[in-house]
């Protein structure tokens, strides 16, 4: 472990102070944990976070992944306070919705119609009951290790247990459940199936009496370990789900604005029924959306399927959307280009740093959004039961000594980089992961 250069006690008081007012001091259970210390920060800008102790981070969490132009991007921020003035919520329309619906539908390749809500997870309920109601089924398949909300329905299977993992993949694996107070019907709808094996699909959806009405994907796995569909998976996926009737929704809040602008979708050139978005769609302000094909989505303008929200469509984070979209277009894409870029360049330099220290580092994923892991060559990286079998001491110590050197990635080695990312900050990072990474083969 390198020395600590860093102080962390006003962060520690913080939370010492706050857990008898919020439940574990934090207001979401993912920043239960840390590296060091669930950190309080005072500020953010560009690339880097000020926390309460005067430490200055280099940020690749980026608020879990929202903020793809960077901390406080000026033209996003000049755009709502301008908009503040004229009030926040109308309980009815305003021009920015239009202006949001046709920037995204003109990014999106299956946004025919489209809904704006406030929550990713808000918004794979709405694709859920829709492909109910068009279908007339009840079920639909889900991948082990893939988080789509933190709903009962949905949270299953999210990261099962150690002792499962070894288990031989099955066609259909039991589902588990995540939490409790999480009833057990909730998994009664739920066929959970390994990620990147189109035979296990093949085999549920040709079962006599499947009952099957979605399959719901992230269709690059970012909430483990950011693992690429094999070539020919997604493919398959939609063209099994198009044979037998069931709606494909893909999960895009991490991959949607930020792997290409108009998501996984458009960089893997495979259409599905149905898509959510939230994350990088605003910039860091709250929004999501639902797209999709126009006669799924039209349920929603006949009054036949219900979808509702006091805060859908706030001015703010409409506003911060429209700006944030029009930076991402801009230039053909300028923008995000750039950030793949410099993305690529932090990958090329962390595999070389890994390869000259000895060190079986490996990274997954594309130049905007990656993930570290430790593993031999030989280690196939395909679905959530391969991450697991991963070195996760070793990870969690390479993340450890990165966010005592001023580095932060999220705690479970994923990597984001926004446009504010530049030069300079790659070579920070990989100067701090040199060390990092000499303190692993150690």
């Amino acid at each position: 472990m390198t020395d600590n250069s860093m102080s962390f006690e006003a962060s520690r008081q913080y939370n010492a102070e706050a857990e008898s007012l919020i439940a574990g001091a934090v207001n979401s259970n993912v920043r239960l944990s840390g590296a060091t210390v669930p950190l309080c920060f005072e500020r953010a800008e560009g690339a880097y976070l000020f926390d309460i102790d005067g430490n200055r981070m280099l940020d690749y969490a980026l608020g879990m992944g929202p903020a793809i132009l960077g901390h406080a991007p000026k033209p996003v921020i000049d755009a709502v306070t301008a908009a503040l003035g004229q009030g926040q919520m109308y309980g009815g329309q305003h021009r920015a919705e239009l202006a949001l619906a046709r920037l995204i539908q003109a990014a999106v390749p299956n946004a025919e119609m489209l809904r704006v809500g406030m929550s990713g997870s808000e918004m794979v309920q709405a694709a859920l009951r829709l492909s109910r109601a068009a279908t007339g089924r009840s079920k639909f398949i889900k991948f082990e290790g893939q988080y789509h909300g933190w709903f009962d329905n949905v949270l299953i299977s999210n990261a099962p247990p150690v002792p499962d993992v070894d288990s031989p993949n099955e066609h259909v694996r039991q589902p588990h459940l995540e939490t409790r107070g999480q009833v057990k019907s909730a998994a009664e709808d739920v066929i959970v199936l390994p990620w990147n094996d189109l035979t296990a699909v093949k085999a549920v959806l040709e079962a006599p009496g499947s009952d099957v009405a979605a399959l719901l994907t992230e269709p690059m796995m970012c909430n483990t370990g950011v693992i690429p569909p094999k070539p020919g998976f997604l493919e398959g996926l939609r063209e099994l789900t198009a044979k037998h009737g069931v709606i494909l929704i893909f999960d895009e809040v991490i991959t949607g604005f930020r792997v290409a602008l108009g998501g996984a979708q458009s960089r893997f050139g495979v259409t599905p029924d149905l898509a959510t978005f939230a994350k990088a769609m605003a910039g860091g302000f709250p929004i999501a959306a639902l797209t999709g094909r126009r006669d799924l989505m039209e349920m929603f303008g006949t009054g036949a399927v219900n979808h509702s929200g006091t805060y859908n469509t706030n001015v703010p984070s409409v506003v911060a959307a429209v700006a944030t979209l029009e930076v991402l277009s801009a230039d053909d894409g300028a923008a995000l280009k750039r950030v793949e870029a410099t993305g690529d360049r932090l990958i090329e330099g962390l595999r070389r740093l890994a390869h000259d220290a000895g060190v079986p580092l490996r990274v997954s994923g594309v130049g905007a959004a990656f993930n570290t892991y430790f593993a031999d060559a030989a280690h196939d990286l395909v679905d959530y039961r391969s991450y697991r079998r991963t070195d996760l001491t070793l990870q969690k110590n390479f993340i450890q000594r990165l966010a005592l050197a001023g580095i932060r990635p999220t705690g479970r080695g994923t990597w984001f980089v926004s446009a504010a990312h530049g030069a300079a900050e790659v070579e920070a990072t990989l100067a701090a992961a040199k060390t990092a990474l000499q303190g692993s083969a150690a």
